[in-house]
């Protein structure tokens, strides 16, 4: 059965680990020293063994007596208690007491050996190639008058070292042991004295977590334990009022992402969304429960989003982008929030589609009042270089080049004049008057005013009008320029011997007004552009005109709050429509006959 270890036994248990830990490896420590210890003094007694043989040895190395050699070399060995090895300059085995000499391969490149060569003495502990155990090995050279007689060795086997060393490793070993017993008997007290008020505390706590703000808990120890307790208590007395700021910060941030018109998302470290506000869920057409969780890719469905956001970890402040989705222009900010948690990171996605149009159009705008500038500046260009080059001379053709600039002046006296009008309805600056209006005289005046012009290119122009009409709300003279563009622009597009038809009538609570012709007719997808400023459906521009009429009666529409549309289908002639708000009902309609009156 599992049970939690307590805080007497976290406190015993690394206290218990580190005592034995540090006893044994002071035990090591001290084993290792003495050992090196042990090795160093026997290497040096050695050595002084080596220097008092190489004196015995040194006569009959030099006679080359081998026999005589071989006899003291054993002698010593006995009495030291040790492996004495003559070797003669070049490496060969002289005399040899654990070992027949002639057997034994050369001993010129023995560590020792080879230090003894350079520094006249030499010492080493390894295993032995002749013997295969380990050895402590000290070595001198043998020198006489100058003549170099060979080398001398003294040996001592490992196992004799280890005997020595044995002694003081149990030692060692108990001493320790004693140490780490009293070291846990004494831990696990001062653990179980310094638990009992941990426990204490331990209690009055979860039942602080439980909601139990009112309970007291007294303590009169002054020590670490003591003071901690009185801190809980002060604390308990501020955590509600911390909670119920929490709670308050909590509702208004999140007030401010619910209203926030820009998207907001938040990601973890592994890339799950934790966070969505209601216009992020609106723009991707998700829900906060069906995006939380799900991968930030899973939400958006779009790559481009997905690799700013992947590239906002690689960068140190926010990353910015432009993103085009075809049907939607977005920017998309990312930060890496890591001093909140790392990993974390925060999107803002902000819609700018609608001003995305707004700068095509701004730029559609300049590049067709750029145009229409153009054309009749360069005729005037062109008139005067011809009236500077002669034609000021011939008085007939002065005056119609004269006319011809005229003409031109007043087409853009008009173009400005109208761009003036555009603005000032579009801006608001333009007051509309709601006023009672009687549709039938705005509509025969603007025919009448048309009429000549449109017997000029033989058209029929007929109202069509019901016998009583309502009244509707509105400025009179704006609905007559209304009124007025339609037919103008009917008569523009409409061949000889076409007809124009103008016609109104109530429905529901407003009343229709639409104008027929049996023009040339307006592609379908134009439908929606031929209302915007400068727009021709005429590809080439050849047609006369500023291209603003219609712009004008859509904001004068607008303004009035009717809408404004158009039926055609290119070849089949076109209708314009535009609706009003019938005035308010006092049992008064005007007859169309009357009016005509």
């Amino acid at each position: 059965m599992h049970r939690h270890r307590t805080i007497g036994w976290r406190i015993a248990i690394p206290h218990v680990a580190l005592i034995v830990v540090v006893t044994w490896g002071l035990s090591l420590v001290f084993g290792q020293t003495l050992r090196r210890a042990t090795v160093d003094q026997t290497k040096a007694d050695l050595m002084l063994q080596a220097r008092v043989v190489r004196h015995v040895l040194a006569d009959p190395l030099a006679a080359g007596d081998a026999a005589g050699l071989a006899k003291r070399a054993a002698e010593y060995a006995e009495v030291l208690g040790a492996r004495i090895t003559v070797i003669a300059p070049d490496g060969q085995v002289l005399a040899e007491t654990d070992q027949d000499p002639a057997e034994m391969r050369n001993h010129l490149y023995r560590p020792e050996i080879q230090q003894a060569s350079v520094a006249g003495e030499g010492a080493a502990v390894r295993p032995s190639d002749t013997l295969g155990v380990e050895m402590v090995y000290a070595a001198v050279s043998v020198v006489e008058h100058g003549r170099d007689l060979g080398f001398v060795r003294v040996a001592m086997r490992g196992r004799d070292l280890s005997a020595q060393l044995g002694v003081l490793r149990r030692a060692l070993v108990l001493l320790a042991l004693g140490a780490s017993a009293f070291a846990v008997t004494l831990a696990i007290v001062i653990a179980e004295v310094t638990a009992r008020p941990i426990r204490r505390l331990s209690l009055f706590v979860r039942r602080l977590a439980a909601g139990d703000l009112e309970q007291r808990m007294l303590s009169s120890s002054d020590d670490e334990v003591g003071q901690l307790t009185r801190d809980t208590m002060e604390m308990a007395g501020r955590l509600h009022e911390t909670i119920t700021s929490l709670n308050a910060q909590t509702a208004r941030l999140a007030g401010v992402l619910n209203s926030m018109a820009d998207a907001v998302l938040m990601t973890d470290q592994q890339g799950s969304v934790t966070l969505i506000n209601p216009a992020a869920q609106t723009l991707l057409h998700t829900t906060e429960d069906d995006a939380l969780g799900r991968s930030f890719t899973q939400v958006v469905r779009q790559h481009e989003l997905a690799a700013v956001w992947r590239e906002a970890s690689d960068v140190s402040g926010p990353c910015v982008e432009l993103v085009d989705s075809g049907d939607r222009f977005l920017q998309i900010t990312v930060s890496a929030l890591d001093d909140v948690e790392p990993g974390t990171r925060l999107a803002v996605l902000q819609d700018l589609t609608h001003v995305r149009r707004l700068e095509g159009m701004r730029r559609e705008f300049v590049s067709n009042i750029s145009h229409e500038l153009r054309t009749p500046l360069a005729s005037m260009r062109a008139i005067v270089d011809t009236l500077a080059a002669g034609a000021l001379d011939d008085p007939p053709a002065a005056a119609r080049f004269v006319q011809r600039m005229d003409a031109e002046i007043d087409a853009l006296s008009q173009m400005v004049e109208e761009l003036l009008e555009l603005s000032r309805i579009e801006s608001g600056r333009v007051p509309i008057r709601q006023e009672r209006i009687d549709l039938v005289p705005v509509l025969r005046a603007a025919t009448e005013r048309l009429l000549p012009q449109a017997e000029r290119g033989r058209l029929t122009v007929t109202m069509h009008l019901p016998p009583k009409l309502p009244l509707v709300l509105g400025d009179g003279p704006r609905l007559q320029q209304v009124v007025t563009n339609l037919l103008h622009n009917a008569i523009k597009f409409t061949p000889e011997s076409g007809a124009i038809d103008i016609e109104a009538r109530a429905m529901g609570d407003r009343v229709m007004v639409m104008v027929s012709d049996s023009g040339i007719g307006i592609r379908p997808e134009l439908h929606d552009r031929i209302f915007e400023r400068f727009f021709k459906a005429d590809p080439s521009r050849s047609t006369p005109g500023t291209g603003l009429g219609l712009a004008i009666v859509k904001h004068i529409v607008l303004a009035h709050g009717g809408s404004v549309w158009v039926d055609s289908e290119l070849g089949h002639g076109s209708r314009f429509s535009f609706t009003l708000l019938q005035a308010p009902s006092d049992g008064l309609s005007v007859e169309a006959g009357a009016a005509a009156e």
